[in-house]
């Protein structure tokens, strides 16, 4: 493991963001790297299609909202 270092605005954002998500900052910080190199990786796919499939490969039944 290793020291990443980031600009000061940005870590008040992760900061900000892992309340909300209820993750630590660190936690928040790899989600969002996760994601980001999905994204890369998958550029076809929507952030909720990376998400449902992510779950789903974690073994999460994923359902969806009917009648929105």
């Amino acid at each position: 493991m290793g020291i990443v270092n980031i600009d000061d605005d940005l870590h008040d954002q992760i900061r900000k963001a892992s309340a909300v998500s209820c993750r630590s900052i660190n936690a928040q910080a790899a989600f969002w790297i996760k994601v980001g190199m999905l994204c890369e990786t998958n550029p076809t796919l929507s952030f909720n299609e990376i998400v449902t499939r992510e779950l789903k490969g974690a073994g999460v039944r994923v359902q969806t909202v009917k009648g929105l």
